[in-house]
C-alpha cells in the first residue's frame, strides 16, 4: 500500500480546497492488481472519502485508454450505471487533469471481506448479486449511441487477444513451451474458439463483476434484510456474452463455491431472466465455455502483473485457477472435440 509522491498528494490537497473540505489525515488503501492507487481521506467533521489517483504517464492501465479523451471510463459508465439504476460510489470531486478523483468511501467491506466475517450470509448475498447482475443486464440493454459501452464490445479480436496473453504468459513466460504442432493446433483451436464465444448471446458486461468489485453496505438492506451491494471498478465495462460475468462472480479466482452452489445461482439468474429449460441448459454450456476462457485469461495475467508489475500476490491463486479450467474442460471436452484437444496440449505442456 503505497501513497502517491509529494506532488500529486498537492494535487489532492488543491482538489479538496476548491471542494471546500479540510483535510484531517490520509490513510494509503490497497489497490489490487491496478496501478491505480487508493488514499483514505479523513475529514474534518468526522468524514472521509476515497481518493482514486492515476499516475500520469502510465499508459498500462484501461483508465487511460478512453474512445472519449475528455473524460475517463470510469465516469462516464459510472454516470450509465447510476443513470439505470445500479448502485455505484458517488463522486464528490473531479481533477482528472491531475489524475484524482474524489469518492465516496464505502468502507473496507468488498464481499470477499465481509464473508470472511458472516460466512452464513454467503448464499443470500450471492443470490442478491446474480439477481443484481440480471436486473442491470436488462436495464442496460441498449445503451446511448457513442456511448463508450456501446462502442466496444468482447468480439472475436479480444477473445483471441486473451488466448495469446495465456499463451505468452501463462505458459511461455513460466517455460512451458508449445511444439510447432501443438502451436498450430492451439491457434486453431483458438480461433474457433473466439468465434463461438463471440456468438454467445451479448448485453452488457462488467468486466470483472466479483467478490473484491462488489462492496457490502451492512446498513442498507433489502426487504429481505440481505445487505446492499455497491459495484466498483467497472470502467472497463463493455458489449459482451452474458454469461461472462456470471463467470467472474461464481468462479472468482479468490472464492471457491462446490459445483452445487454454482448451479443454485444458475438457476436464480435463469429465474430472474426467464429463461426456459432449454435456455437454461445452453446457460451451463455457455458458463463452462466461458470459464475456460476467463481463467486461462487469469492464469495470463496473475503471471504478467507478477513479471511486469513486480506484484506477485496474485500467484496463489495459479492452481486453483487451472483447477477451474479443468474441471470446465472436463464437462465439455466429452461433446467438444476441440476442448478435448485443448486439455490434451495443456497436459503434454503442463505435465511435471
Amino acid at each position: 500500500m503505497l501513497a502517491p509522491d509529494p506532488t500529486a498528494m498537492a494535487a489532492l490537497d488543491a482538489l479538496l480546497a476548491r471542494l471546500g473540505l479540510v483535510k484531517v489525515g490520509v490513510q494509503p488503501m490497497a489497490a489490487g492488481a491496478s496501478t491505480r492507487q487508493y488514499v483514505r481521506v479523513l475529514l474534518a467533521g468526522d468524514r472521509s472519502a476515497v481518493g482514486m489517483f492515476f499516475p500520469q504517464g502510465v499508459q498500462t492501465d484501461e483508465i487511460q485508454q478512453p474512445l472519449n479523451p475528455r473524460r475517463w471510463p470510469f465516469l462516464e459508465v459510472g454516470d450509465l450505471l447510476r443513470e439505470r439504476g445500479v448502485r455505484v460510489p458517488e463522486v464528490l470531486g473531479d481533477a482528472t487533469d491531475d489524475g484524482w478523483l474524489l469518492l465516496e468511501d464505502l468502507g473496507d467491506d468488498t464481499l470477499a471481506n465481509y464473508l470472511l466475517r458472516h460466512p452464513e450470509k454467503k448464499d443470500a448475498l450471492y443470490t442478491k448479486a446474480v439477481r443484481d447482475l440480471a436486473a442491470a443486464q436488462d436495464r442496460l440493454a441498449t445503451a446511448p449511441e457513442g456511448s463508450i459501452v456501446a462502442s466496444r464490445a468482447f468480439d472475436e479480436a479480444l477473445i483471441r487477444g486473451e488466448l495469446e496473453h495465456f499463451r505468452e504468459w501463462g505458459l511461455e513466460a513460466r517455460g512451458y513451451h508449445l511444439a510447432r504442432t501443438d502451436r498450430e493446433a492451439f491457434e486453431g483451436i483458438s480461433d474457433r474458439f473466439a468465434r463461438r464465444v463471440a456468438s454467445f448471446p451479448r448485453g452488457f458486461t462488467h468486466r470483472d463483476y466479483q467478490s473484491r468489485n462488489l462492496m457490502v453496505r451492512a446498513h442498507a438492506t433489502n426487504g429481505a434484510g440481505t445487505p446492499d451491494l455497491v459495484w466498483i471498478d467497472f470502467q472497463d465495462a463493455l458489449r459482451g456474452p452474458r454469461v461472462y460475468d456470471l463467470v467472474t462472480l461464481l468462479n472468482d479466482s479468490y472464492q471457491d463455491f462446490d459445483r452445487t452452489f454454482i448451479e443454485a445461482r444458475l438457476d436464480d439468474y435463469a429465474q430472474a431472466c426467464r429463461l426456459s429449460t432449454e435456455e437454461r441448459s445452453e446457460l451451463d454450456i455457455q458458463f463452462d465455455r466461458v470459464t475456460v476462457l476467463r481463467k486461462l485469461k487469469n492464469a495470463g495475467r496473475f503471471v504478467f502483473i507478477d513479471r511486469v508489475n513486480d506484484n506477485p500476490t496474485f500467484l496463489k491463486f495459479l492452481p486453483s485457477t487451472y483447477a477451474r479450467i479443468r474441471a470446465s474442460l472436463a464437462r465439455l471436452a466429452p461433446h467438444d472435440e476441440d476442448m478435448r484437444a485443448l486439455e490434451a496440449i495443456l497436459d503434454r505442456v503442463m505435465k511435471p
